[in-house]
């Protein structure tokens, strides 16, 4: 029997799930264009440009994700009353995303990250963003109003620290998500690593781990990586720590058991949007009560078929039973 048979009947129950995604969002832009000549202002490459396209990005593209995998996504995040904010909005209103939790606050840039690329080549990225903290009451309010006021399933935490997840926020959405028991998530970034106490999977990558503790530790070593790995695990005092390893697969470790998976051998395109991709999975899976194993299996093998697409692509449910087969 395959290994994979108990996968298709898990992703059928995810249609019945709502999920609430807190984080940042923001817009990713990109600019195609040829370089044919330099500037005569100065020496750098002139791109002329011959197409322009917006895309819902950070947070907004977990949502995406969850979409596609047929579950309902409400993300609750913040963006300017700039005219990205306006562009944001309508960017999710066509994707058919519910803008019930976007805040708009008038003291803050949209984040846009504008991508020029040329030749196929990744010349520039250009960055407009306000990270300085959100510390709004009434954001914090509006937080507390959604979750009381919906019953979802599970929370992911997508934090990019670009402002909006506060220590403030953050204790206070966990407080409320035990006292109602919705099960939790976080895709973390360093500012707020060690914030995050008491979810039931805290989800780094290697390099955010390693930035997390600042160590040097050999992924090759099982003593070296089960040592950092609980040391995460108990000062956050998580159920479980999943691991993104990239080529060197996924590692699941909670208070008894460790559990590794090796990358599926794939054709490696673009490795942009698979964290997206693998925390959307597995908050899924957590929603369904999957065991922790079986959790990692999915999410692994999901966040190695999006590789194999070019560009952030949300993962399709179809591709994931057809991987099985």
């Amino acid at each position: 029997m395959n290994s994979m048979d108990f996968i298709e009947p898990i992703l059928k129950q995810f249609k019945n799930k709502q999920v609430l995604i807190i984080g940042d969002a923001m817009i990713d832009a990109y600019m195609w264009g040829n370089i044919h000549r330099n500037s005569p202002e100065a020496p750098v490459p002139v791109v002329d440009i011959e197409k322009r396209e917006s895309r819902l990005g950070g947070a907004a593209n977990v949502a995406l994700n969850i979409q596609s995998l047929g579950a309902t996504p409400i993300l609750f995040s913040a963006v300017g009353t700039d005219h990205n904010g306006q562009l944001f909005c309508e960017l999710m209103e066509k994707q058919h995303l519910s803008c019930k939790g976007i805040q708009q606050i008038t003291s803050r840039n949209t984040t846009v990250k504008t991508r020029i690329i040329s030749n196929s080549k990744h010349v520039l990225r250009v960055d407009e963003e306000c990270t300085d903290p959100i510390n709004e009451k009434s954001v914090e309010l509006e937080l507390v109003k959604l979750l009381e006021s919906n019953s979802f399933d599970v929370i992911i935490f997508e934090d990019y620290n670009k402002g909006l997840l506060t220590e403030n926020l953050i204790s206070k959405a966990i407080k409320i998500s035990k006292k109602l028991n919705i099960p939790t998530i976080v895709d973390p970034k360093k500012e707020h690593f060690f914030t995050y106490k008491n979810v039931d999977i805290f989800k780094p990558n290697l390099k955010e781990i390693k930035e997390g503790l600042g160590v040097e530790f050999d992924v090759h070593s099982s003593k070296q990586l089960a040592t950092n790995v609980e040391l995460v695990r108990s000062k956050l005092n998580a159920k479980g720590i999943l691991l993104t390893l990239s080529e060197h697969g996924m590692y699941y470790q909670d208070q008894t058991n460790i559990y590794k998976e090796h990358a599926h051998k794939r054709s490696i395109i673009d490795v942009s949007g698979a964290g997206d991709t693998v925390v959307s999975v597995a908050a899924l899976a957590l929603a369904c009560g999957l065991k922790n194993e079986d959790l990692m299996k999915i999410a692994n093998l999901a966040g190695g078929l999006v590789c194999e697409k070019v560009g952030v692509v949300p993962i399709k449910i179809e591709d994931l039973i057809n991987a099985t087969k």
